[in-house]
């Protein structure tokens, strides 16, 4: 699935194999899964506790993708556009 256009633009979504980690924080949407009261953690129910933890879960995960994904080009070719002409179009 190649995303770069002709003009060396990459449009689209980079799939990677880490951003399937990003399902798991969507977990605390499924309500009926963890809609109990017991076991309790400190006396606090388990649907408080629970999600308390999915927060931490998710901020773990996050962390997790954004560090294995961040030195991945998001594409092969090198840029042909030089700061210089980057600056000639922002309209000054």
């Amino acid at each position: 699935m190649s995303s770069a256009k002709q003009g060396g633009k990459v449009r689209g979504f980079q799939f990677s194999p880490w951003n399937l980690l990003l399902i798991i924080p969507l977990l605390v949407l499924v309500t009926p899964l963890f809609n109990l009261d017991g076991p309790r953690l400190f006396g606090m129910p388990f649907f408080y506790w629970f999600q308390f933890a999915m927060v931490l879960v998710g901020v773990l995960s996050t962390g997790i993708v954004y560090w294995a994904t961040k030195g991945k080009p998001v594409s092969d070719e090198p840029d042909r556009l030089s700061v210089d002409d980057l600056d000639a179009g922002s309209g000054e």
